[in-house]
């Protein structure tokens, strides 16, 4: 219960940030105003002694954080996927917080695989390790399948973490409530939505059965991607505490030496890491979140594995659309058309001047484009975009702020294989294989199908539903009920028909 009684737990935060020298570096994050700065302060430094010391070799942020305990941590971790709240200096020493945390005992992790599965551990698995992996919500141990001998991790929670994540969630709730009382300004920054986030975050990853959702709808989706790879979903063997995955064989993607060791080609390495995200998040609308190199690896045969699936994003179809022509108007350097794409989706006010911002565009492109192309950030390009959009009236979108964040971790993987690689040449054969299937007449005679399914659904209903609407708008005018719902009706009844034609018309093409 959120109140009065989350005051200890914020004291002992305040005294952890000013003991570790991180108080003054989340203030300025946040642009925090006098008032604020002055009632974090008073809860801080009169306590400090109370506060935990944390690890002196880390930044000032990472190491109290990971002092505080696994909440603190994920919630770092989040905060890292938001640089439009921390700003990107923050986001960026969040990017790297150690999600390690000791483990706990093998014991308790195989009395809570027996609670979950029902069954003796022994009965299931012939082998069960130790812990060869641990982060704030759960570890994970490599175990074999008693009769057929199949190697799986397995992944547990955390005993009890339900609770510490709930008793400290309300803690951010509730300080989350007192910048809104004392620092009206920082409203803008949405602090009650950044927790509700944040606790939406981290109810999912507490539920591993959603875990191995995701993991199975993102292996349905690249099933047939060359040179890609993810291990099976055990349902048998998972459940709201426990899942297990098959084993993923190689070698880490941020081991260089043992890459080359292998007689893996880096470069082409490289290349597939860029193409893969990019056709995830074009193609499929749903992408790997948390692509760093601790959750990839290279098989023997040289596909690329990737595994824990906590954090995936989502894109529906219309920004992944508006999105490709974005990056392609780059590529083109027709910046009018990038500026035409954001007034077209609704991005930047119709009361903007569209060529004013088509200049302010270029003066992102131009500067970036003028240096060697090996050099070209395709997240640093994303990032001055926002800000040039923001200028300009746009409101924070939080799907593609993720995608960004996402991009910057995948160049980096890219570029720690191959220090040379070009990422605009990889990026345009995605880019623009998926404008000629999303944009053109296909794509239109597609949209119109879907569009006559809909209405062929609700055909039936459509007398009703129009005369609903027309009598409640005859009500609140106080006028007469109209006579007839023919003029409504019919042009519902001709896009249905129109609808059916594209159809045929989609049939004939395929």
């Amino acid at each position: 219960m959120r109140g009065p009684h989350n005051i200890w737990r914020l004291v002992r935060t305040g005294a952890t940030l000013e003991r570790t020298g991180a108080m003054n570096v989340v203030l300025d994050a946040f642009d925090a105003p006098p008032l604020l700065r002055f009632v974090a302060h008073a809860l801080g430094k009169p306590f400090m002694w109370l506060g935990y010391k944390g690890d002196p070799t880390m930044p000032p942020a990472t190491r109290a954080l990971t002092a505080l305990g696994p909440a603190y941590i994920k919630f770092g971790q989040v905060l890292s996927t938001r640089p439009d709240v921390v700003g990107d200096d923050l986001a960026q020493q969040l990017r790297v917080l150690q999600d390690k945390l000791p483990p706990f005992a093998t014991d308790l992790a195989r009395a809570e695989v027996e609670k979950e599965l029902g069954l003796p551990l022994d009965e299931v698995f012939s082998e069960f390790s130790e812990p060869i992996a641990a982060a704030s919500i759960a570890q994970v141990h490599h175990a074999q399948i008693r009769g057929t001998g199949e190697e799986v991790a397995v992944k547990v929670l955390r005993p009890n973490i339900e609770r510490a994540f709930r008793k400290d969630i309300d803690a951010f709730y509730f300080a989350a409530s007192i910048v809104e009382i004392f620092a009206p300004g920082a409203r803008r920054l949405k602090p009650m939505d950044v927790i509700e986030h944040f606790d939406g975050v981290v109810r999912g990853e507490l539920d591993l059965r959603l875990e191995s959702s995701a993991a199975s709808e993102f292996a349905a989706n690249t099933k047939d991607d060359q040179g890609f790879q993810l291990p099976t979903v055990n349902w048998s063997l998972s459940a709201r505490r426990v899942m297990t995955l098959g084993w993923a064989d190689g070698v880490s993607l941020g081991d260089n030496d043992a890459i080359d060791a292998a007689g893996h080609d880096r470069n082409v390495l490289a290349d597939r890491v860029m193409e893969l995200f990019l056709s995830h998040a074009l193609r499929d609308g749903f992408f790997h979140a948390d692509m760093h190199q601790g959750n990839l690896k290279v098989a023997p045969n040289g596909d690329i594995v990737a595994y824990d699936f906590g954090i995936m994003g989502h894109i529906d179809e219309y920004t992944r659309r508006v999105y490709a022509e974005i990056l392609f108007g780059f590529i083109r350097k027709d910046y009018k058309r990038v500026a035409e794409v954001h007034f077209e989706a609704g991005y930047v006010p119709a009361d903007q001047d569209v060529d004013e911002f088509a200049r302010a565009l270029r003066a992102v492109g131009d500067p970036i484009f003028d240096v060697d192309a090996a050099g070209i950030s395709m997240g640093r390009l994303l990032s001055y975009l926002f800000e040039v959009t923001e200028r300009f009236g746009m409101e924070t979108r939080t799907e593609l702020i993720l995608l960004q964040r996402t991009m910057v971790v995948v160049e980096g993987v890219a570029r720690s294989l191959n220090p040379h690689i070009n990422i605009w040449q990889v990026a345009r054969p995605v880019v623009e294989d998926y404008i000629k299937q999303s944009i053109g007449p296909r794509a239109i005679l597609s949209d119109l199908a879907k569009t006559a399914q809909v209405l062929a659904r609700f055909g039936p209903r459509l007398p009703q539903i129009v005369e609903s609407a027309l009598l409640r708008q005859a009500a609140d005018q106080d006028k007469p009920r109209p006579r007839s719902v023919g003029r409504v009706i019919w042009p519902a009844l001709l896009g249905t028909i129109i609808g059916a034609l594209a159809v045929i018309g989609v049939q004939l093409l395929t």
